[in-house]
C-alpha cells in the first residue's frame, strides 16, 4: 500500500540513536513515504550514520541549528500535496499517514490534521489528547473531528502549499511553542485544523533535551504570538495571566526580557488576527487555563 501523496519532515540535533530508530520505523510504513531529515549542525555523527543506515532519506545539512526552521528548509523542496512533521523521538503509525491524506483529499478547506499521540514505551495517551478530544473551537459540522486553534508540529499533516503560503514557521521564534504563530496565520488564511482520533503518532521522548531552554523559549514565543496577532485587550490580559502563572525563576525572567527586547520588530511585524479568529482563540485560552495538560514546565 505504497502512498505518494504525503512526505515526511524530521528536524534533528545530537539525537542519533533516536533518529536512527524513528527512520527505521518510517522505513516499515506501509505508504513508503518520502523522508527529509534536516540535521540541525549535529556533532555526534548524525549525518553520516543517516547516509550509511538511511541512504533513501534526502538528508539536508544546514552547518547550524535552525530550530523549526530546518522544517521550513526540507519543505521547500517537497513536491507532494501534503507533507507530516515528526520529530527524531516519535514517528507515525502504519496507515496514519494514508488516513490523513483521505481526510485532507475529501475536505478542501482542511489545512491541517493531528493525530492522537500515543507516548512509548507504555503505550499511554499523552495527556495533550483528551484536551484536543474535547477542543471549545467550534467549526463547521463536515469537519472530521473536533476543530483546533493550534496544533503539534509532531504530531501533524499539513497541505504543503498552504504551508508555504503562511511562511511556514518564523525564524524568529526557533523551537518550543513555534506552531502557535503558524496555526493563527493558517486560520486567518481561511483554513480549518482538526484533531483526527482515529490517526496514531509515537512518541518515545529523549532524555537528551535542555528542558529549562524549551520552556524559556516557550514562554518567550507565547508573549510574541500574543503581542504579534492579539488584540491590545486580550493581549495585554494574557501577558498579566502569564506574569503570574509561570515559574518565578531565570528561565521565565530570561523569556519576559527576550520579548521585552523584541518590541521593536513587534511593533513592525504586528498584525492583528480578523475576529473570527480571535473568537476561537478566546475560546482556546479559556479552556488552557483550566488544562492540566499544559504547563511551562519543559
Amino acid at each position: 500500500m505504497t502512498d505518494p501523496r504525503t512526505t515526511v519532515v524530521v528536524i534533528t540535533h545530537n539525537r542519533r540513536p533516536e533518529l536512527l530508530r524513528t527512520l527505521d520505523r518510517l522505513a516499515e510504513l506501509p505508504e513508503q513515504p518520502e523522508v527529509f531529515v534536516t540535521d540541525n549542525g549535529s556533532t555526534d555523527g548524525t549525518s553520516a550514520a543517516v547516509a550509511r543506515h538511511h541512504p533513501h532519506v534526502r538528508l539536508l545539512r544546514p552547518g547550524r541549528n535552525l530550530g523549526a526552521v530546518g522544517r521550513n528548509l526540507a519543505v521547500r523542496r517537497v513536491r507532494t500535496p501534503y507533507v507530516a512533521f515528526c520529530d527524531d523521538d516519535s514517528w507515525w503509525a502504519p496507515g496514519a499517514l494514508a488516513g490523513a491524506a483521505d481526510l485532507l483529499d475529501r475536505y478542501a478547506a482542511l489545512g491541517a490534521v493531528t493525530a492522537r499521540i500515543v507516548v512509548e514505551p507504555d503505550g499511554t495517551e499523552d495527556p495533550i489528547v483528551e484536551e484536543l478530544r474535547n477542543s471549545p473551537v467550534p467549526g463547521p459540522r463536515w469537519l472530521p473531528g473536533p476543530a483546533l486553534g493550534s496544533f503539534l508540529a509532531a504530531a501533524t499533516v499539513l497541505r504543503t502549499d498552504a504551508f508555504r503560503r503562511a511562511g511556514g514557521f518564523n525564524p524568529r521564534l526557533w523551537l518550543g511553542g513555534e506552531e502557535e504563530l503558524l496555526a493563527a496565520d493558517l486560520a486567518a488564511d481561511g483554513w480549518w485544523l482538526a484533531y483526527a482520533d482515529d490517526l496514531t503518532i509515537h512518541h518515545h521522548p529523549s532524555t537528551a533535551r535542555d528542558s529549562r531552554r524549551r520552556r524559556q523559549d516557550g514562554i518567550r514565543n507565547t508573549l510574541w504570538f500574543t503581542w504579534l496577532r492579539r488584540p491590545a485587550r486580550p493581549a495585554l490580559r494574557r501577558t498579566l495571566h502569564l506574569a503570574r502563572t509561570v515559574p518565578r525563576d531565570t528561565a521565565s525572567l530570561r523569556a519576559f526580557a527576550e520579548a521585552t527586547a523584541a518590541l521593536p520588530w513587534i511593533l513592525r511585524e504586528r498584525r492583528v488576527l480578523p475576529p473570527e479568529v480571535e473568537g476561537r482563540l478566546r475560546l482556546l485560552e479559556d479552556s488552557q487555563r483550566r488544562s492540566t495538560a499544559r504547563s511551562y514546565v519543559g
